[in-house]
């Protein structure tokens, strides 16, 4: 049996339709890498099991993106168009760790850029620099330089 320490958590964020505008975007602005990317039509075909319906992609998908995994940092998040129209980003947040405050607020002007500031970038008790945002994809990000206060 598996110990805990061996498991990971990867997010899986599904931007219908967006994707590969959305990789781009965090490429830019915060210094995604793509490590990772395969395309619809570069699926081998599908055969369900016996009495399984087949899967339905959107009509012109072949260009969208299946699966990518995308490295921000020492994270790994994993991307993708998915099969449905429907968005929703709500109940998470994605948290990105910066190293100082000069940095946290590039990394938050970039990810706000046509989207909505929810709480301006701050000091706060525990963080010289902390704001919470939603970027123009409707992906919620708090943006954190941990410790406390300046002195």
């Amino acid at each position: 049996m598996s110990t805990l320490s061996s498991y990971s958590v990867q997010p899986y964020v599904f931007f219908p339709g967006k994707c590969e505008e959305a990789m781009e975007f965090y490429r830019k602005a915060i210094g995604a890498e793509i490590a990772f990317s395969m395309r619809y039509k570069e699926a081998p075909p599908c055969d369900p099991p016996a009495g399984a319906p087949k899967p339905q992609m959107p009509p012109n998908w072949g260009e969208k993106i299946m699966h990518a995994s995308v490295k921000i940092g020492g994270s790994t998040i994993m991307f993708s168009d998915g099969c449905s129209q429907q968005q929703g980003f709500d109940g998470f947040s994605l948290s990105l760790t910066v190293p100082n405050p000069a940095e946290a607020e590039k990394a938050f002007t970039a990810l706000a850029k046509g989207g909505q500031v929810q709480m301006p970038l701050n000091k706060t008790f525990f963080s010289p620099a902390f704001g919470v945002l939603k970027d123009q994809f409707g992906v919620s990000w708090m943006v954190y330089v941990p410790g406390g206060p300046p002195q």
